[in-house]
C-alpha cells in the first residue's frame, strides 16, 4: 500500500512475516509487471492517473519444429551449423485490425500460465537448447477501448478476465487448456483427430471449439489473419494446433507520467511494461535505464 499526503508520497506499506510495516520513501519507482492486477487496483484507489490502453489477445499456435526448419531452410534444414528456425509474421485484415505473431518459441512448448482462480491463460517458452519437438508462437489481434464496453480505467483488465474465464469453462472447469486444430477453428467445427501434431501443454488439454472464446469480430480477424499468414508461409494453417487464451501480451493500462517519469502523485515513477511504456523485455529495460539516469541527475 501507499501513504499519500497532499498529493505526495510519504511512505509505503509492506508485509513481512504476516505483519504490516511502514517504510518512509522519498521516491518510489513502480516497476510492476503487466499482470499486476492487485497493484493496479490499489494504485487506482490511491489516486494515480490511469487510462485504458490498446493491447492484443489471441491464441498459441503449434507446429512441428521440423516443418518450420524445412520451410525456412529447405534442403539445408538438418544442417548442424544452422540454429533452430523461427519466424515472424504480421498482416492487416480488411477490418483494419492488425494480426501478428509474438513471442515465437522455437523448439519450445506452450505453458499453462493460469494465475487466478477460475481463469486459464497460456504462454510460450523455449529451453536454451531449443530442442523440443514443437515450435509455438502467439497469434494476436489488436484490441482497444472500443472493445471494452466501459470507460473505467481498468476495463481492459475486466476484458482479459472475461476471456480467461471463458477459456476455463471451455477447458472443462478444471484448469485444462482448451485446444483445437487450426483447420477446425477456421471451419468452426469440432474434429477430434490431432493428426501428427500434438499439443505440448502439460498436464492435460481438452479439445474444444475455440470459436466460442472470442466475440465474432475478434474471431473474424484471427481467421482472416491466419489465412493471410498462410499465403506468406505455405502450410502455416495445416497440421497445426491452437490453444487459448493468450491474453497477457502487454499491459491493458497506461499510467500518466510527465517528461521526468513522475506520475500525478509526486515522487512516484511508473516505468516499464506494467506502466504501459514498454512492450517486452528489452524495451522495459531501456525504460528503466532512462528513469534511473533521470533520478541520478537530481542527486
Amino acid at each position: 500500500d501507499l501513504e499519500i499526503v497532499d498529493n505526495c508520497l510519504k511512505s509505503i506499506v509492506i508485509e513481512r512475516n504476516n505483519r504490516k510495516e511502514k517504510m518512509n520513501a522519498d521516491k518510489l519507482v513502480l516497476a510492476i509487471g503487466h499482470s499486476a492486477r492487485d497493484s493496479y487496483e490499489m494504485l487506482y484507489q490511491r489516486g494515480l492517473d490511469i487510462s485504458q490502453k490498446s493491447f492484443a489477445v489471441g491464441l498459441r499456435i503449434e507446429h512441428l519444429q521440423s516443418f518450420i526448419n524445412w520451410h525456412q531452410y529447405g534442403k539445408m534444414a538438418n544442417h548442424q551449423c544452422l540454429p533452430t528456425a523461427d519466424y515472424k509474421l504480421a498482416v492487416k485484415t480488411s477490418s483494419g485490425r492488425g494480426v501478428y505473431t509474438f513471442c515465437m518459441c522455437p523448439g519450445g512448448r506452450v505453458i499453462n500460465s493460469s494465475s487466478e482462480v477460475g481463469g486459464v491463460v497460456v504462454n510460450g517458452m523455449s529451453n536454451q537448447a531449443r530442442d523440443d519437438k514443437n515450435a509455438n508462437s502467439a497469434i494476436l489481434v489488436t484490441v482497444g477501448p472500443e472493445d471494452f464496453d466501459s470507460d473505467h480505467p481498468l476495463a481492459g483488465v475486466s476484458f482479459q478476465r472475461q476471456l480467461e474465464k471463458k477459456a476455463f469453462e471451455l477447458g472443462g472447469g478444471n484448469y485444462q487448456v482448451p485446444v483445437m486444430r487450426v483447420e477446425d477453428y477456421l471451419e468452426n467445427k469440432i474434429g477430434l483427430s490431432m493428426d501428427q501434431v500434438t499439443c505440448s501443454v502439460l498436464p492435460q488439454v481438452k479439445y474444444a471449439n475455440l470459436n466460442e472464446l472470442f466475440p465474432k469480430n475478434i474471431n473474424d480477424s484471427l481467421k482472416e489473419g491466419l489465412v493471410l499468414m498462410n499465403q506468406k508461409f505455405s502450410g502455416f494453417t495445416t497440421q497445426a494446433m491452437l490453444s487459448g487464451v493468450e491474453s497477457r501480451s502487454s499491459s491493458p493500462v497506461r499510467f500518466y507520467r510527465d517528461e521526468n517519469f513522475e506520475s500525478n502523485i509526486k515522487n512516484i515513477y511508473p516505468i516499464g511494461e506494467g506502466a504501459g511504456y514498454a512492450g517486452g523485455i528489452m524495451s522495459s529495460a531501456i525504460d528503466g535505464l532512462k528513469c534511473s539516469e533521470m533520478l541520478l541527475k537530481s542527486e
